[in-house]
């Protein structure tokens, strides 16, 4: 997929949305929450922080599912993650997901947290996009200022939630399957999680609506044995 075509695409996306803000306070980076090496990292950055289109930028919002507080519900098809809260509200993320080839869906919970990780690509990453072996931490690392490893049956999926050093992407769909925020919006989150934490993929097509629910979990932060 061409950048032109992204680009394109998360602007049509923005458009599409943009009728449907009812409810919505945007919610603005509060960076007395970043630590010392957040500030100096981000200072650092050498891509370009390019403003999120206003449908993805962060917002507490309505929500109506039937997921229990202290859940993320990442619904892929509209480019949204969701922290819910109490009383019927959720933090509102933009996402960048997988294609549809090399998307992930399922249920699974958060096994490990790093701030500033190092980047291992998979052998498929190493052969498909030519990248090396390790990246180390840093601004301009793919990874970004935080990353979350989901895990399903005790195992790693290597899926996971993570921030990025390319911010034009959020509401698009080009990543290796991983999901990603900006760096600002992943330590938002990272300051929220903690290890247990139920992540919820919502299968493709499954994502219309907040109304219509498809899945009800009883528990929340603690997880259950995935």
């Amino acid at each position: 997929m061409s950048s032109l075509k992204v680009m394109l695409g998360v602007l049509a996306a923005g458009l599409a949305l943009s009728g449907c803000m009812q409810a919505t306070r945007f919610e603005a980076t509060d960076t007395k929450a970043f630590k010392p090496k957040d500030k100096e990292l981000l200072a650092k950055v050498r891509y370009e922080n390019t403003p999120v289109a206003e449908p993805f930028r962060r917002a507490i919002v309505d929500y109506h599912r039937k997921e229990a507080p202290g859940s993320i519900v990442v619904d892929s098809d509209n480019h949204y993650l969701y922290w819910v809260m109490d009383g019927g509200k959720a933090i509102r993320y933009g996402i960048t997901v997988g294609e549809e080839a090399m998307a992930w869906s399922g249920i699974a919970k958060v096994g490990s947290m790093t701030e500033w990780p190092a980047w291992h690509p998979t052998p498929g990453e190493i052969s498909r996009l030519g990248v090396p072996t390790f990246v180390a931490p840093g601004p301009d690392n793919p990874m970004g200022s935080r990353a979350m490893y989901l895990y399903s049956g005790g195992k790693d999926t290597l899926f996971r939630i993570h921030g990025t050093n390319q911010p034009e992407y959020i509401g698009a769909s080009i990543s290796s399957g991983c999901i990603r925020l900006t760096n600002e919006d992943a330590i938002d989150l990272y300051n929220r999680v903690k290890v247990g934490t139920i992540v919820v993929v919502l299968e493709p097509k499954h994502g219309d609506s907040p109304y219509n629910s498809r899945l009800a979990l009883q528990g929340g932060g603690s997880g259950s044995s995935f």
